[in-house]
């Protein structure tokens, strides 16, 4: 147990008996808790096997590996409809976690041995992903940001095809396009910290918010 998570299972309210007990359950299958991103996660020698996060309707187990659980009691579902690793066991009551508990260890154990084993989930490659008419336009007019973009790696090129394509209307992509355009052109991907105050950079883990100017 990280004394540095207290804050978290201490500060949350609706769901504080349920997030303590998941805790509970998840430390006693030997998983190292470590504060990444704001939340726990816990690990097997550094590696991530799964989160738990607090949302308005649930709390949840996420998986980083999720898509290769054999999720045989049907308890796993996919937080997204881009999402292709993770997976969730969302919970809403104490009694819930009691009636499934047998079950949670049992998919924490799996996932365990499927990062013992190295195995990785295969993801969709880049040219899977729909390639909006605006940004491909954009792309064309200007060779520079058509280079930097295809030198991003293919999972920082994907996280910008997905948050540009899920806008519905036309203006919004554009202004969407418009606003990551030179964070393209500086090689940053769509999480990457550009203010240089993360402490996990190149990914931003929120710490720059708690920094101000001096």
């Amino acid at each position: 147990m990280n004394p540095e998570l207290d804050f978290f299972f201490q500060a949350t309210k609706k769901w504080q008996q349920e997030m303590n007990l998941l805790r509970k359950i998840v430390l006693d299958c030997q998983l190292q808790e470590e504060k990444k991103w704001g939340v726990p996660c816990y690990t097997l020698q550094s590696k991530n096997i799964l989160i738990i996060h607090d949302f308005k309707e649930y709390c949840a187990l996420n998986f980083f590996k999720g898509a290769l659980l054999s999720n045989a009691d049907g308890i796993l579902t996919q937080p997204t409809e881009n999402s292709q690793a993770a997976r969730q066991i969302r919970i809403t009551s104490v009694q819930q976690i009691m009636e499934w508990e047998s079950t949670i260890r049992a998919t924490i154990f799996e996932a365990i041995e499927i990062e013992k084993a190295g195995l990785q989930v295969p993801l969709k490659p880049v040219e899977a992903f729909e390639m909006p008419e605006e940004f491909q336009a954009k792309l064309n007019q200007s060779p520079a940001l058509n280079t930097a973009f295809y030198a991003l790696t293919p999972g920082r090129q994907k996280a910008y095809l997905l948050h540009f394509s899920e806008a519905k209307q036309a203006k919004t992509r554009e202004a969407r396009i418009e606003k990551y355009t030179q964070r393209i052109l500086d090689g940053k991907g769509f999480t990457d910290c550009v203010c240089g105050l993360s402490k996990r950079m190149p990914g931003c883990d929120g710490s720059h918010k708690f920094l101000k100017e001096r």
